[in-house]
């Protein structure tokens, strides 16, 4: 690999591009300088290959194709195969004996690429066959996800038979989420089921430790639980009742304002709102008890009867009216008396298995080995699944890698007319077909650099039922005369389907010389059309509002006018007389008009055998830098920003020159071996215009060839243009 190889290039679109030949040059494109790749990115989306083998080619899976990842998968596609020449002849199956038995090929349970094909081959009951194929890989792969181990390591309900697994797997499922196996059902995983266990064993040593003792019996642990749901609340009231005893300037400002209670009967109360429950547990007083029948805070008094009922009355022997009440000293001896109780439930994992009770824990973890031992023997056959998707890569390696190469280092598919991978179809409009289609994604972004082409460029809306997608179409032959936003054509994409194309955007660029010097003649045409159109339309105008006029008037002839008020201008009829004047305006600049014209024929016709030249220089004058602008444009037509556009990273130039732009687009032309029939019943008939341009044209001829004495010969001795006594001399 670290060796010297020897490329070999071929020329086109103006950039040396290297040539694919061998098993060698794909093992070596590394020793390639990347400043001769032609491209150094390309999307794995939007372009006409394989999308599961760009994605096994995008390591880093960006979306994105890049120099090293494309290396990579060249070199070790070599290292696969005894031959790395089989890369050469394609195809999507390779010969077992292709493949090495052992080596550094084989993972690291020592499964060769050969074994594994052998494998797949016996379980699809093909042992006498001496080659694998792309489709037996991907049917295995099928038949793999769907048995009951499919080496995902992932275990589902289905895959155990035992009711109290498929519990624990719901437990799991509830307490640390789902994971999907290959087939797309919920499953659960190594590290799901050994966190569950993890938390489960730490909730039962927790409920076999020794605080359980102190809390044995239930009632222990009742009265604990009592006096934590109200310790905070209890010690704040008794530390105010203190502060009141210290200060009795302090009571009023311990206890709940007017203005707090004024509030509250605003609102819509119920005893469970927290602006009650915010309140002091009861008045607060110097020295004063804590009720827990009556008189305490009516959001607290569900918390202090329990506190009553479950530690007050059996711990501290407190019946009647001595358990209605409660004193500082009375409840520093009960928190005593919970005080072990309390340490433990401090210490109880906080868990989504908090709440279960130990008989339910217990159960949970007797399933433990039963469980982990399927995800073992689910993930015993990853090992083979990985030999099988190595074997999948290096069939599709073998079947795409060297038209990737073609279509990525070189250009070769595109220039030799293959079928590039960008180009996305045919579109078929204006009578031409373009083959130099690519999809776009963003029109007007894509316009942005596209047009540094100078390429005409057609951006279309195909649209197949509920499909849409646009394209960008290069027209690189023929006029673009009858382009425009709103045409419609039919677009066939690389599979052969058939989609509704309108242009919905245009960059126009000259596609020939020859069309060049046709252009200013037909902006000519087209000024002097839009000006007649415009003066013919202001006429219009003007002779529908004179109708209207006139008939208002008529309509109104019967009613006499408003004292005071002057009779209207009479309305005058188009085509009416004319004034004196203007007819005698119009006569002189006519007059003048011809005597212009005269002049400028008669100084055209004394230039006598330069009259050709003149032509031509007259013809060049016009023409000639839009020629020259257009020469200069196809000179520079390029397909690098059309695809930089669409996301590629184009390394060359690549030119798109006349012959090439002829070969992308082809103008119709009608079979050399078909008969044609001239005749056409609904051809225009020659009128006296077209006569009297013939006869214009012939008499300019005739005067110009007598002008250069081609005719004297032929005329009479007073027609000649050359004396006759000077033609003897």
């Amino acid at each position: 690999m670290h060796e010297s190889h020897e490329f070999k290039f071929f020329r086109a679109g103006g950039v040396d591009q290297v040539l694919i030949r061998n098993g060698a040059d794909i093992a070596h494109i590394g020793q390639l300088d990347q400043k001769l790749w032609v491209a150094l990115a390309c999307p794995t989306r939007g372009i006409e290959f394989d999308s599961r083998t760009l994605d096994l080619i995008d390591t880093d899976h960006d979306g994105r194709i890049r120099p090293p990842e494309l290396i990579a998968a060249c070199e070790w596609a070599c290292a696969q195969l005894r031959e790395p020449d089989l890369l050469i002849e394609g195809g999507d199956s390779i010969a077992i004996d292709a493949l090495p038995e052992t080596g550094s090929e084989a993972g690291g349970d020592g499964i060769s690429l050969a074994e594994e094909a052998r494998r797949v081959l016996c379980l699809l009951d093909k042992t006498e066959a001496s080659a694998i194929a792309l489709a037996d890989v991907t049917r295995r792969s099928d038949m793999l996800a769907a048995m009951r181990f499919n080496g995902d390591g992932v275990v589902t309900p289905e895959t155990t038979h035992d009711d109290a697994v498929r519990r624990t797997l719901r437990h799991i499922a509830d307490s640390h989420g789902i994971v999907k196996d290959r087939n797309g059902h919920d499953g659960i995983d190594r590290v799901r089921a050994k966190a569950f266990f993890a938390e489960a064993e730490a909730m039962r040593a927790w409920q076999a430790g020794e605080g359980s003792t102190a809390c044995a019996g239930g009632h222990m642990l009742e009265a604990a639980e009592a006096v934590n749901a109200v310790r905070e609340k209890v010690e704040d009231f008794f530390a105010r009742c203190r502060l009141a005893a210290y200060d009795m300037q302090a009571v009023p400002a311990l206890n709940a304002s007017p203005e707090t209670y004024e509030t509250l009967a605003a609102l819509e109360l119920t005893i469970d709102n927290q602006r009650i429950a915010a309140l002091p547990l009861a008045p607060i007083a110097p020295g004063r008890t804590l009720p827990l029948r009556s008189g305490m805070n009516p959001a607290w008094a569900g918390p202090l009867a329990r506190l009553r009922d479950k530690a007050v009355t059996p711990l501290l022997g407190m019946v009647d009216e001595d358990a209605g009440q409660i004193d500082e000293d009375a409840w520093k001896e009960l928190q005593h008396r919970v005080a072990s109780c309390q340490a433990w439930l401090a210490a109880k994992p906080v868990s989504a298995l908090s709440k279960l009770d130990a008989a339910t824990i217990d159960a949970l973890l007797a399933t433990q080995p039963a469980l982990m031992a399927l995800i073992d023997e689910d993930e015993q056959a990853e090992p083979h699944n990985a030999r099988l998707r190595d074997l999948e890569k290096l069939l599709r390696f073998k079947r795409d890698l060297r038209r990737l190469l073609e279509n990525f280092v070189s250009f070769k598919a595109f220039y030799r007319r293959e079928g590039a991978i960008f180009q996305a179809g045919t579109l078929y409009l204006d009578s031409r077909s373009c083959d130099l289609t690519v999809r776009v994604e963003d029109v007007k972004q894509h316009a942005v650099l596209a047009g540094l082409a100078k390429t005409c460029l057609a951006y279309c809306e195909c649209r197949r039922g509920s499909e849409k997608m646009n394209i960008v179409a290069a027209f690189t032959a023929g006029d673009v005369d009858f382009l425009f936003a709103g045409r419609n054509g039919v677009f066939y994409d690389r599979q052969g389907r058939d989609w509704d194309a309108t242009i919905s955007r245009l960059i126009e660029n000259a596609t020939s010389v020859a069309q060049a010097f046709f252009s200013p003649y037909k902006k000519f045409v087209r000024m002097i059309e839009e000006q007649v159109a415009k003066r013919a339309a202001a006429s219009e105008a003007n002779a529908t509002g004179s109708l209207g006029t006139l008939a208002s008037t008529l309509a109104t002839a019967d009613k006499a006018p408003a004292p005071g008020v002057a009779p209207a201008a009479t309305a005058r009829l188009p085509g009416s007389r004319v004034d004196v004047g203007t007819v005698a305006a119009i006569g002189v600049a006519m007059g003048s008009i011809s005597a212009v014209l005269v002049a400028l024929f008669s100084k055209f016709i004394d230039l006598g055998q330069w009259i050709p030249f003149a032509i031509a220089g007259m013809v060049i004058a016009i023409s000639g830098p839009s020629m020259l602008i257009a020469w200069l444009k196809l000179r520079q037509r390029s397909l690098g920003p059309i695809l930089d556009a669409s996301g590629w990273a184009i390394n060359g130039r690549m030119k798109v020159n006349v012959r090439l732009g002829a070969s992308l687009s082809k103008t119709a032309q009608i079979p050399r071996q078909a008969l044609r029939v001239l005749r056409d019943p609904y051809a225009e008939r020659r009128g006296m215009a077209g006569a009297l341009a013939a006869l214009v044209l012939v008499a300019v001829a005739a005067v110009l060839a007598w002008q250069l004495d081609l005719l004297d010969e032929r005329l009479p001795p007073r027609l000649q243009h050359t004396p006759p006594t000077m033609q003897g001399s």
